[in-house]
């Protein structure tokens, strides 16, 4: 039974097994198994479109140019105000991380405020920002920030 635990294939566990075993109905009871395993089924699972258009994201050419961004949320209760969020925002060329600690039914104004007060005040504000679309960053607010300073968001 290793041998199912070491594949996450169908066929290739199937293969493995028949190199040093034989039993009645084999190909049905590996089929059944990977039907039912939690590994095979989150490595075999349909992710919808297979094809996604993608964009080539330019190397930044100066620090803060471009910044990647995510929300870790669900954090238990922490700091003074018991922040229960992270913004995680991360500079392209560097690599340079910094964390910030949010609510996580913040706003879109109380984002921008908390990072123009602690990140873009100090790094100028960034030409791209790389998340996952988050209404946060693709608000009017982002936007018109943006627009204000004469640079083009590109999320």
């Amino acid at each position: 039974m290793i041998v199912l635990q070491l594949d996450i294939s169908e066929d290739r566990t199937l293969e493995r097994l028949k190199t040093c075993s034989w039993w009645p109905n084999l190909k049905k009871d590996v089929a059944e198994y990977c039907q039912t395993c939690d590994r095979c089924q989150k490595a075999n699972r349909d992710g919808g479109n297979k094809f996604v258009m993608t964009i080539q994201i330019q190397e930044p050419k100066s620090l803060w140019e471009t910044a990647c961004m995510d929300w870790v949320t669900a954090l238990p209760p922490g700091g003074e105000r018991s922040y229960n969020a992270c913004l995680v925002s991360v500079d392209r060329c560097s690599k340079t991380p910094m964390f910030l600690p949010f609510h996580k039914d913040d706003t879109a104004m109380d984002t921008a405020i908390m990072m123009w007060n602690k990140v873009i005040s100090h790094t100028g504000i960034f030409q791209n920002i790389i998340s996952d679309r988050d209404p946060k960053f693709t608000s009017a607010l982002w936007t018109n920030l943006h627009n204000q300073f004469g640079k083009k968001l590109s999320i």
